[in-house]
């Protein structure tokens, strides 16, 4: 197999809270892999690090500790100067489209911005062409080059958001609730885009999501957060039809169905989520864990490979 075009190995970060001697434990020790082509769907509760990975994968923040490979190269001990060109090929797509686009500038800037900054048109009529050649990939006419944000709906702008990303051609794109701002009846069709863009172009995704169907649609495997650590990662059809962790099963369980007479059993879990600042010890979940015994509450289960292609974070796994 080739190698993985983006690796994670023990990514930790923690925070410190102004004016006491605490530590957010955000993220608390992460190993993904993601391999060329494919959407790896990270999936969690608000809180549990996802976004926080993501960040810190393009350098948007700074890990404590660990290892981000990308392309086979550690990127961590890079300096700005050279981070700028891999900053080509690592994008993202934030939440809100919003909050990501400048209001005070026309479509046609807002794309052509990346272009500019590193310097991959030879010409203002090369920057015009590549810009109007994306923004009609992602549904728009060349008279919408010359509109502003404020005049497209909530779907429309986050194309542009996509258009933006996309003028870059990068490898690896970072969708962080990318659908999740969206009206429901917009979301199928953005979603549809980014699969589209993702087999014409042969991109990667690491896919951010809280909405467990939506990462059902979108990924080829999914990866499980919970308090900063991974529960479980394995094939989106393992995931969803046999999770073998009690958190996996637990969110699955909350998932809305289509028939309302499903016999589907909702699992409510115990008390509320841990503070990351005092997190638990052994298993962070076993507080609130049914199947709980012992050893959760004082060993760290280790992120281990339980059959082919599917790791699980848990002494006892579900069968």
């Amino acid at each position: 197999m080739s190698p993985p075009l983006l690796e994670i190995r023990g990514l930790v970060k923690h925070f410190a809270v102004e004016g006491t001697r605490e530590i957010v434990h955000a993220v608390d020790g992460v190993d993904l892999a993601v391999g060329r082509g494919e959407t790896l769907g990270l999936v969690g509760e608000s809180g549990c690090g996802k976004t926080t990975v993501g960040r810190m994968v393009l350098r948007l923040i700074e890990p404590t500790a660990g290892r981000v490979r990308f392309e086979g190269r550690d990127i961590l001990p890079l300096n700005n100067a050279q981070m700028h060109p891999l900053r080509q090929k690592m994008t993202v797509i934030f939440q809100d489209p919003y909050a990501a686009l400048d209001t005070r500038m026309s479509v046609e800037r807002i794309v052509a911005e990346p272009l500019r900054i590193h310097k991959l048109c030879r010409s203002r009529g090369e920057i015009r062409d590549r810009v109007a050649d994306v923004l009609a990939r992602v549904g728009f006419r060349p008279e919408d080059m010359h509109r502003y944000p404020h005049q497209f709906s909530g779907g429309q702008r986050q194309r542009i958001a996509i258009a933006r990303t996309l003028v870059l051609r990068p490898r690896l794109i970072i969708a962080d609730e990318p659908v999740s701002a969206l009206d429901v009846s917009i979301q199928a069709q953005v979603l549809n885009l980014l699969r589209d863009l993702q087999a014409e172009f042969q991109l990667t995704y690491l896919f951010i999501a809280h909405d467990l169907r939506v990462v059902e649609y979108m990924s080829d495997r999914v990866a499980v957060m919970y308090l900063g650590k991974v529960m479980e990662l394995a094939g989106v059809g393992n995931i969803y039809e046999r999770p073998r962790h009690p958190y996996t099963e637990a969110l699955l369980s909350a998932v809305p169905m289509p028939n309302p007479k499903s016999l589907k059993k909702r699992i409510t879990l115990a008390g509320d989520v841990p503070s990351p600042i005092d997190p638990p010890s052994g298993c962070v979940f076993h507080p609130r864990c049914r199947y709980r015994q012992g050893q959760c509450e004082t060993v760290v289960p280790e992120f281990i490979e339980i059959e082919p292609d599917h790791w699980l974070s848990c002494h006892y796994p579900i069968n």
